[in-house]
């Protein structure tokens, strides 16, 4: 096999970049995500210079999760409704505006730490609202064999991101401080902004009902009467749930390795550096058809990486299983995603959407708290180790247990109507 060839196979499919609605979409995520790690990452060290306290610190989670929760929903229903152009601009304008009034109190030297968790939740409101929107959007930008290509570059940007982001917070706030930073996630977002005002114009196909309550519990229900859809969120939340390990890095990085600050930041970032190197290699991830399968296996190749790498007696080979299964979750995310965009009909995409971003969003938080309590009882590496072993046999159990699921096959698909 020739290099070319090998390239074609097995490294990230960049086709979908050639449709350039879709590559400005991509190109405005990726740089806009590098600008949201910066205020992430900026707002923490804030609130722990306005108030000492690893307290106030923690509660970004409720700050950022409520709306997520609420508006993720809402605004899948909404996705279903409108054009879906118009509404994605106005969930960018909200999530703008936030960050322009974090720079805004700081410059006034008017930060609290009640504002500027008020202000993270509407930021979060804003994202809530675009982030169902955008994937809802994907399918009608392109042919149903270029979703999961399309799905890879996205998780890829945003792995790219999480890695970036933070890095290149320390040198702005050393260089710049906090006002820096907001100023500086200010301009990159009008990358986003930018690519879904080019976007065309994406009104509704199919019935349309009415945004609200009703058509919440609608979406709901569809997941629930919908097999596959329903085992998609379902595999999803037991690979969190079980098998996560960050909530116990501080106490192994203690334990194991002296506190080492150098060990806990290769812990923090082992699982985004698999996620990157997962999408470079992903070539093969759109060929595969029996996606329910595929899914349950690579999510117990999670939850076994995970649990080798809370035995392994070195750093470096903690570090390269947990990149294993970072590698492993970013092709199970693909595939998740993409059951979920070309499964559901395109009138219940935006709530779906919305449903995976509160799974999406809560699950590695139900993980922290399981991580945390069964710490308590089992100790770190217990608690670690069994996650992951859990992880495995649950995904197992459910995922071929269910028929439907485990024989579900993607059936390729054309594109479908958008207004140019």
């Amino acid at each position: 096999m020739g290099l070319s060839a090998f390239v074609r196979r097995h490294m990230v499919d960049v086709r979908p970049l050639a449709v350039l609605p879709y590559r400005r979409l991509w190109a405005g995520q990726g740089v806009s995500f590098v600008g949201f790690q910066l205020t992430s990452t900026a707002v923490a060290a804030q609130i722990y210079k306005t108030t000492d306290s690893s307290f106030w610190v923690g509660m970004l989670g409720p700050a950022n999760l409520v709306p997520l929760v609420v508006f993720g929903l809402w605004g899948g229903a909404v996705a279903d409704a409108v054009d879906r152009r118009r509404l994605l601009i106005g969930g960018a304008l909200v999530a703008w505006a936030a960050t322009l009034a974090l720079l805004l109190q700081t410059l006034l030297g008017a930060a609290s730490v009640g504002l500027l968790l008020a202000t993270v939740a509407v930021h979060a409101t804003g994202f809530a609202i675009t982030s169902p929107t955008r994937g809802a959007i994907i399918p009608r930008l392109l042919p149903a064999e270029l979703v999961p290509a399309a799905n890879t570059l996205n998780f890829l940007v945003s792995s790219m991101g999480a890695v970036i982001g933070p890095l290149v917070a320390g040198v702005v706030l050393a260089r710049g401080g906090f006002a820096a930073v907001y100023l500086t996630d200010a301009v990159l977002f009008g990358a986003s902004l930018y690519a879904a005002v080019r976007l065309p114009r994406l009104a509704p196909l199919g019935e349309v009902t009415r945004p609200g309550l009703r058509s919440v519990v609608d979406g709901l229900r569809y997941i629930a009467g919908n097999r596959v859809v329903l085992m998609s969120f379902v595999v999803d939340v037991i690979a969190m749930a079980f098998a996560l390990p960050r909530a116990l890095f501080p106490e192994i990085a203690d334990e194991r390795f002296g506190g080492s600050l150098i060990a806990f930041g290769w812990l923090t970032a082992s699982i985004a550096i698999g996620s990157v190197a997962g999408g470079l290699l992903s070539g093969w991830v759109g060929r595969v058809r029996r996606q329910g399968l595929a899914l349950t296996f690579t999510i117990a190749v999670w939850g076994v990486s995970v649990a080798a790498a809370g035995l392994a007696p070195a750093l470096w080979l903690m570090v390269a299983l947990l990149a294993v299964g970072g590698a492993a979750d970013m092709v199970s995310a693909v595939w998740r995603q993409t059951i979920l965009q070309t499964h559901a009909p395109d009138e219940m995409r935006g709530r779906m959407q919305g449903v995976f971003t509160v799974v999406v969003a809560g699950g590695p938080r139900l993980g922290d708290l399981r991580a945390g309590a069964a710490a308590t009882w089992f100790g770190a590496t217990g608690a670690w180790v069994g996650g992951g072993i859990a992880c495995a046999v649950a995904v197992l159990a459910a995922g071929l247990a269910v028929p439907a699921f485990r024989e579900y096959r993607a059936a390729p698909r054309g594109p479908e109507k958008c207004d140019v």
